[in-house]
């Protein structure tokens, strides 16, 4: 009998992580989600999955969501990890608490459930983690401040968890996006992408779930860009 894949998906209300979501239920996964609005949840349920309406940065409700997910089906083989929106401002004009909040949106939220989930993959003979992050982390833009920096420190804890549980057979990679259509279209942002358009949720999507299936096996504490371009890092 074939065993029943699950995914978990931590902020997958709207945007990327919900496209990732559907795109995952439709690759046979069954499907848990944490949202902060009651769309993840509602979201949840028209895939026929579990969902909870909460927070990625309270550790309770976090804990809520991977405790139903494996009271429902008992084992967890994916984790995608989608985040919302952190303080803006000029780099000097951001105070401490807003650094400390972006730190808790941007690096904490995905740490939380990796913390609880990988001692499950690691017990049941393996899993996979996605982190959507974002292309600028590696070519730091003034627009997203709190944004590039802990994506950044991101990066590097991706690259620490791979060092150590790729040899227990889990893995994790991040996805840097660039302009998506989840995003209001600006015409200056759509011109500095060499392609010349925004990319879709569905883009994104595809490439979470690539990351996660049989045929990215080898692939681990990677940042893959989909970004149409724009960075350029080697």
């Amino acid at each position: 009998m074939a065993v029943e894949k699950v995914a978990l998906i931590m902020g997958g209300g709207s945007g990327m992580g919900a496209a990732a979501a559907r795109r995952l239920a439709q690759d046979g996964y069954r499907i848990a989600i944490l949202s902060s609005s009651g769309k993840g949840e509602a979201l949840a349920k028209e895939l026929g999955g579990v969902g909870v309406t909460g927070s990625n940065q309270s550790l309770d409700d976090v804990k809520q969501v991977v405790d139903l997910t494996m009271t429902t089906w008992g084992r967890i083989d994916a984790l995608v990890n989608s985040a919302g929106h952190g303080p803006r401002a000029p780099v000097l004009d951001i105070p401490d608490e807003d650094w400390h909040q972006g730190m808790d949106v941007y690096f904490l939220s995905a740490v939380r459930p990796i913390r609880l989930v990988a001692p499950i993959m690691e017990a049941q003979g393996g899993g996979a983690i996605v982190n959507i992050s974002t292309t600028w982390a590696f070519e730091p833009s003034s627009a997203f401040p709190t944004s590039v920096v802990f994506r950044a420190g991101l990066a590097s804890f991706t690259k620490l968890f791979a060092d150590a549980y790729a040899a227990k057979n889990v893995r994790v990679n991040n996805v840097l996006p660039g302009w998506i259509d989840s995003l209001p279209e600006v015409d200056e942002r759509r011109d500095s992408v060499p392609m010349g358009r925004y990319g879709t949720v569905e883009e994104i999507a595809g490439t979470v779930a690539f990351l996660l299936s049989e045929s990215a096996g080898y692939v681990t504490g990677q940042n893959i860009r989909v970004d149409g371009g724009v960075t350029r890092s080697i």
